[in-house]
C-alpha cells in the first residue's frame, strides 16, 4: 500500500520538517549546540525538509541530490534561503572532481538522513566524508538497519499485505522477488526493493565500517519505534529498551531506527 507521502511532495516535506525539528536536529545539538552559522550539509536532501529547522536557526546550509526534480522541489519549498545565500542546492554526484575541489573541508556537519542504506560501496562513502569535513566536523546517519521488521522497505509496496508484512525482506533473492512478482509489483518497485537487498546495512556492519575508516562514535540512538513511523503507521515514537541494545545482532531485528554521530578519530 503506498503511504500519500510517497506522491505528496508538499506532505512529504512537511514531515521531513516536523521530524527533523522534533528529533534529527535535538539529536545534533547535543554535540552542536550552537547553530549559527554552522556549516551543514545534507546528502540526498531530496525536498529540504531536513535542512529546514537548521537554516531557521541560522546554518549555512548545502542540499546534495542524485535527482534534479528533487532539487527543483526543495528550490519551490527553500526558494527565500536559497536567495538569501543562506542555502544552496545542487543536483551532482559528491564524488564529481569539481565538487571535491569546491567542499574540501568545508563543513561542520554532514547529514545523510534514510540515504546510507541506499548507497553501494558504502565504506568508500564514509572514508570520502572525511575529506568533506572539516576539523572539528562531524556526521550524522540515521537509517533503520536491515533486519528488523520493514528494514527492506517494503511500505512502499502497492499491495497493502506486503507492505505491512514485517521481515520478508529477509527471504532468500529468488523467493522474495517471486512473492514481490506474485503480488502483482511494478518492475520498478522490485528493481527498488532488490537494490536495498544489497546496500541495507546492520547497526554491526555500520559501526565495523566507521571504525575501519578513522571515526569514533560520539553519540548513538537506538529507537525501537522509529520516529518517522507517526506518519507511516501512526505509532508513537520509543526508544529502545536498555537491555536488548547490549545483545549485539538480535538488537537489529527489534530495533527500527538508529541515529549515529561520528567524527574523525584525529579531530
Amino acid at each position: 500500500m503506498s503511504l500519500p507521502q510517497h506522491s505528496d511532495a508538499t506532505l512529504r516535506y512537511q514531515q521531513q520538517v516536523e521530524n527533523s525539528r522534533n528529533y534529527v536536529l535535538p539529536f545534533i545539538a547535543q554535540e552542536f549546540p550552537e547553530m549559527k552559522g554552522l556549516r551543514v550539509m545534507e546528502i540526498g536532501c531530496g525536498e529540504g525538509g531536513v535542512l529546514t529547522p537548521f537554516l531557521e536557526q541560522g546554518a549555512q546550509c548545502t542540499g546534495v541530490d542524485l535527482f534534479p526534480e528533487r532539487i527543483e522541489l526543495a528550490k519551490g519549498f527553500l526558494g527565500n534561503y536559497v536567495a538569501s545565500g543562506q542555502l544552496q542546492l545542487i543536483a551532482k554526484n559528491i564524488y564529481d572532481v569539481d565538487f571535491f575541489g569546491e567542499f574540501q573541508h568545508a563543513f561542520d556537519l554532514i547529514i545523510l538522513k534514510d540515504a546510507i542504506e541506499h548507497i553501494p560501496d558504502q565504506d568508500k562513502l564514509i572514508e570520502y566524508l572525511k575529506q568533506l569535513l572539516n576539523p572539528r566536523g562531524q556526521v550524522y546517519f540515521g537509517f533503520p538497519p536491515w533486519y528488523m521488521p520493514h528494514g527492506g522497505h517494503q511500505q512502499i509496496c502497492h499491495s497493502k499485505v506486503l507492505s505491512f508484512l514485517p521481515y520478508i525482506h529477509l527471504l532468500p533473492r529468488p523467493l522474495y522477488r517471486g512473492l514481490l512478482k506474485a503480488f502483482g509489483e511494478h518492475e520498478n518497485t522490485i528493481k527498488e526493493l532488490m537494490e536495498l537487498v544489497d546496500t541495507g546495512i546492520s547497526i554491526e556492519r555500520f559501526e565495523k565500517i566507521a571504525k575501519a575508516s578513522g571515526f569514533a562514535i560520539t553519540r548513538r540512538k537506538y529507537y525501537l519505534i522509529n520516529p518517522i513511523y507517526k506518519y507511516k503507521f501512526n505509532l508513537k515514537p520509543r526508544e529502545q529498551f536498555g537491555w536488548m541494545k547490549g545483545i549485539p545482532f538480535v538488537r537489529n531485528f527489534f530495533t527500527t531506527c538508529m541515529y549515529y554521530l561520528i567524527k574523525p578519530k584525529s579531530n
